[in-house]
């Protein structure tokens, strides 16, 4: 597998801190939790969407793009992440927004959607029905018939040209485990469009590393999840020229912490982020 061979375009802080949570570790009593701080990659505040605009956007450019078409839910991050790389390279976003939360207060006009606003894109709504990208493939051959050059990036940028930069991550993070004389016992993501996790697998497949990659369901059940990464994976180590077979034994998805739905906290989640903010200070800083 060459990823040199692939059109890629520089927007991330690469390579993004492989980071030890010392204070939360020792709070647990075990094991030591590292974290990969691709929040720092750049793009607006940053995310796990900007390794894979790297290779989205390369291809759009070579494709004579000027419009980006994308779509996700009303806080997408996925969304954001797309709209600045759009201004970064003098190009439209044009995203579709669905209405998958439903609320009372400001959520529909604050955080990821405001800087959507500044950043200025066009956006449009939809309410949850039809597959998303279905939707938003026909709003980008709209706007192609008013004599846009449109890309459609789908939901997430989890397709096989997006999972590239998931599949270069693989290589990175056993890069730094390697500088830092880590041993790595799993990996640990948060898994929706399944790009993010399929790329990993395919990565460590290909390096022949045998490091097991643990999906946390954002949005589906875990079952049907694993079901949409194992596909993703295969499709994405075909595209790629990776010989190492994807086994489905690889995927392992945990729908135990999705309720009541994507978007919407729940007790325990609550809890755990508290927790995590409050102990990623050392104990006793000076």
């Amino acid at each position: 597998m060459d990823l040199a061979s692939f059109p890629r375009i520089q927007l991330a802080h690469l390579p993004t801190p492989l980071e030890p949570l010392e204070a939360l570790s020792r709070h647990l009593g075990g094991p030591d939790i590292y974290v990969k701080r691709d929040d720092c990659a750049g793009l607006a505040g940053g995310g796990n969407k900007t390794r894979k605009l790297e290779f989205l956007m390369a291809d759009a450019l070579e494709q004579g793009a000027d419009t980006i078409v994308t779509v996700g839910a009303t806080q997408s991050n996925h969304v954001r992440q797309t709209i600045a790389a759009t201004v970064k390279l003098g190009l439209q976003a044009e995203v579709l927004l669905e209405t998958a939360v439903v609320r009372d207060d400001d959520y529909a006009g604050n955080g990821n959607v405001l800087l959507d606003n500044l950043m200025g894109a066009t956006i449009h709504h939809c309410e949850p029905g039809e597959n998303l990208d279905v939707q938003g493939h026909a709003l980008a051959d709209e706007l192609a018939s008013d004599g846009a050059n449109t890309y459609f990036i789908p939901t997430g940028g989890s397709n096989v040209i997006g999972a590239l930069g998931y599949v270069d991550c693989a290589d990175e993070i056993l890069g730094q485990a390697g500088e830092m004389g880590l041993g790595v016992d799993a990996i640990v993501v948060a898994s929706g469009s399944q790009g993010t996790q399929a790329g990993l697998l395919v990565g460590l497949a290909n390096a022949g590393s045998e490091i097991p990659v643990y999906g946390i369901c954002v949005s589906r059940s875990g079952a049907e999840l694993e079901e949409l990464v194992f596909e993703l994976a295969k499709k994405t180590a075909d595209f790629a020229g990776v010989t190492a077979p994807i086994l489905p034994g690889s995927v392992m998805c945990d729908g135990g912490y999705y309720a009541p739905g994507y978007g919407q906290p729940n007790d325990g989640m609550i809890k755990a982020v508290t927790l995590c903010a409050r102990r990623v200070r050392p104990v006793n800083p000076l």
